[in-house]
């Protein structure tokens, strides 16, 4: 099954519906065509009480590369990084706790792009990878553009200096490490995507 969030609302893309589809959904499509889905999606995004709907249909894999095509897509990377206290990077950014993450660069690998970023958004280098957590999907509208976007998060260790410098520029305020016991705090003022690294990484709410 596959996740693609719009904002704080969630499409569930499943080819076992009949094991993963919940009582509480509002919408539900068979994926027959490429203009029905499309027609689907609209309908979806222009009614806000919709807050989570099933696509479903043989080949799960099918259907997240069917629903590509109804938006720009574009793929980024990020990392959720913990040093030697055990301590997390998190990042204030237009308001809400994030995660330091940005778009690939032609010719870039996602874990390249990932250190990348946590570099130039937080200031720090002493960056490792050490293993890949998960992909996130989420829509947003920009210029009057469908966008859906791809990220794959890694985990990483941090061995440098804990010194960090938000990068003002892309709209941080804040770099800060995190005690893990304080992971609540960020929950409550978060993407529900970033909740879902989080989950996927091991850390629990």
């Amino acid at each position: 099954m596959y996740k693609v969030f719009f904002k704080d609302r969630i499409l569930f893309l499943t080819d076992s519906l009949k094991q993963e589809l919940t009582i509480d959904f509002n919408a539900i499509h068979k994926y027959t065509s490429h203009h029905e889905l499309n027609e689907f999606i609209t309908k979806f995004e222009s009614n806000p009480y919709l807050n989570k709907g099933f696509i479903y249909g043989s080949n799960k894999d099918v259907l997240l590369a069917a629903l590509k095509k109804c938006f720009k897509f574009i793929t980024a990377a990020g990392g959720l990084v913990q040093n030697n206290h055990n301590e997390l990077l998190i990042i204030h950014r237009l308001g809400v706790f994030d995660l330091p993450k940005g778009k690939t660069e032609k010719g870039e690998s996602f874990e390249e792009t990932a250190l990348r970023e946590v570099e130039e958004e937080c200031g720090i280098d002493g960056l490792k990878i050490e293993q890949a957590i998960c992909s996130t999907f989420h829509t947003y509208q920009q210029n009057n553009i469908h966008f859906m976007k791809e990220t794959v998060w890694f985990k990483m260790s941090h061995t440098g200096s804990n010194t960090l410098s938000p990068q003002v520029e892309e709209q941080i305020t804040e770099a800060k490490w995190l005690d893990r016991s304080q992971i609540n705090t960020i929950f409550k003022n978060t993407y529900p995507s970033i909740i879902e690294v989080f989950k996927s990484a091991g850390y629990t709410h």
